[in-house]
């Protein structure tokens, strides 16, 4: 097998950080308990055994002097007696005295490495005891110390190494560096061969519609890997029920065996497409003749969310309760601040849509509505008391009872002087005496004034008033308009930030504070809140800033 050849195997590895770990490996000198022959410029020979003490072995190699190796190099074995022949190798140093440096451990090495490379070469297969766990995957021994990356140890990565230390494993060698004096090696490469007989077989008899037999792999956050005996077919989240699964391993688990039901085969690209909802009827077809829009069922709280709670309706499947519909009054920032999972709670079902297999819940429509009796309980001109809870920028809000809240707008909290905020008259927490102006059940709107404001604080409308400007609307005959009164610098002064800025996302908010002031002229109206010509809606605001 070539260099290049066994190089691009290498490259072929399934994870790519498994590779870069091979490549990292090649590049850098093995670590093995013999020293590096980098550098080395001397060779192997025989010497004879002068002497033999406690911490030391004296070997004359025909040099100016003998040379000394330490006794521990031979150990576990015995050190050699006097008069015995060594070989050892000759380090490119001398020692202070110019007697040659010897190893005896780096000649050993030497000599194992020259038989290895004799013998083998890559893509040989090899026995290789595995003798350590390392950084990486295992040290193994093949005659010479080599690397079997983890990533290579079997065809799926192993979670623990500690059980493969002291086994006798067959592997494929990948790369032999001489230079560097390292050995790589796969076990993977030689467990793979019968698997791709058993792969091909495989995908020529496998069919879409098949149920199979298979054995949980691994489980991820979108789905599980099931092996159907020599190739891994992925089980989505969304193919495992057709109710909704929050996440793979509350419904399989690994090494569990399970039937699963065959969507698809991409026999070129070798990817399987499995599903176990498929075994199943599909609910979604007649649910709406189960579950009406309008039935009332109870259920429980599967999960939580920011926007909305899953509940399981018993029996059926999962519907979706949105923040919105959970209650009339309350403003909840966060679905938490209502149900709990486990919560048992009936609900009623707002609308069923099978072709995208949705279930839209209510929670407030199995409650009454405190709106359907406001209209009766704050008539338009009753006095009412009430609590600041909160200031905007337009006016202020009040609450008048639990959950029902009324809006004083800016314009209601004038006296003698424009204002700019709210804040320069009420703060939260003031307790206030309000009028009713208007109810709003529909839209769930309260507008609210102070009793003790002059005539002149309020929106003036003139209908036909002596020395009303009347204009054109482009397309449309002339009208008689409701002119403001320009004394009112909150509603001049919106319409000019918003002219000026051409910022025409704005004119809903002003069409909203004209109408709560008691501005009901349709044409003024509807401009400022449908999307039409820029033109048509620029006359509306140079209406209110009086430039026509």
């Amino acid at each position: 097998m070539s260099d290049m050849v066994n190089r691009n195997l290498v490259r072929e590895l399934d994870a790519p950080e498994e590779g870069r770990e091979l490549e990292a490996t090649s590049n850098e000198p093995f670590p093995s308990p013999q020293p590096a022959l980098a550098g080395q410029t001397g060779g192997l020979v025989t010497g004879k055994v002068l002497r033999v003490t406690d911490r030391e072995v004296w070997i004359d190699v025909g040099a100016k002097g003998p040379g000394v190796v330490p006794r521990e190099e031979w150990e576990p074995s015995p050190p050699p007696c006097p008069s015995d022949a060594v070989e050892v190798l000759i380090e490119p140093a001398e020692e202070e005295d110019g007697a040659p440096r010897l190893s005896y451990r780096k000649a050993r090495f030497e000599r194992q490495w020259r038989e290895f490379v004799g013998r083998h070469e890559e893509g040989d297969t090899v026995s290789a005891t595995v003798t350590a766990r390392i950084t990486g995957g295992l040290q193994v021994d093949v005659g010479v110390p080599a690397f079997l990356p983890a990533s290579q140890v079997d065809v799926r990565r192993p979670p623990d190494l500690a059980p493969f230390v002291g086994r006798a494993l067959e592997c494929k060698i990948l790369i032999i560096d001489p230079a560097r004096r390292n050995v790589i090696v796969s076990r993977r490469a030689v467990l793979e061969v019968p698997l791709r007989t058993i792969r091909r077989n495989l995908l020529a008899e496998i069919e879409p519609g098949q149920v199979r037999t298979g054995v949980v792999r691994n489980v991820a956050e979108f789905g599980a890997f099931v092996d159907l005996g020599g190739i891994d077919g992925l089980l989505h989240v969304t193919d495992m029920a057709w109710s909704r699964v929050h996440h793979p391993r509350h419904v399989v688990r690994i090494d569990e065996t399970v039937e699963v039901y065959v969507l698809s085969v991409d026999r070129d690209r070798e990817r399987i497409a499995l599903s176990l909802k498929h075994k199943t009827p599909n609910p979604w077809p007649d649910l709406a003749e189960r579950f009406p829009a309008g039935s009332r069922h109870a259920g429980e709280v599967t999960s939580v969310t920011s926007y909305g709670a899953w509940v399981k309706l018993a029996p059926g499947p999962e519907g979706l309760v949105h923040l919105s519909e959970m209650s009339w009054t309350r403003r909840l920032a966060d679905t938490s601040e209502c149900v709990a999972v486990g919560d048992e709670i009936e609900v009623q079902v707002l609308s069923v849509k099978p072709e995208k297999q949705e279930l839209s819940l209510g929670m407030r429509q199995v409650m009454p509505n405190p709106w359907d009796k406001v209209a009766e309980r704050y008539p338009p001109g009753a006095t009412v008391p009430g609590v600041v809870l909160r200031l905007a920028n337009y006016g202020a809000f009040v609450g008048l009872e639990a959950d029902i809240e009324g809006l004083v707008h800016l314009m209601e909290l004038r006296r003698t002087r424009a204002l700019a905020h709210p804040s320069e008259v009420v703060s939260p927490g003031d307790r206030v005496t309000c009028v009713v102006l208007n109810v709003d059940s529909e839209r769930r709107r309260i507008a609210l004034g102070l009793p003790d404001q002059p005539e002149e604080a309020h929106l003036a409308v003139r209908s036909g008033t002596e020395g009303a400007p009347r204009a054109d609307l482009p397309g449309q005959p002339r009208l008689p308009v409701e002119v403001l009164d320009w004394r009112d610098r909150f509603v001049v002064r919106m319409a000019r930030e918003v002219r000026e800025a051409r910022a025409f996302d704005g004119l809903p908010i002003l069409a909203d504070a004209l109408e709560d002031a008691g501005c009901v002229e349709e044409a003024i109206l509807a401009h400022l809140r449908d999307r039409g010509p820029h033109a048509r809606r620029c006359w509306v605001l140079d209406l209110i800033l009086g430039q026509r």
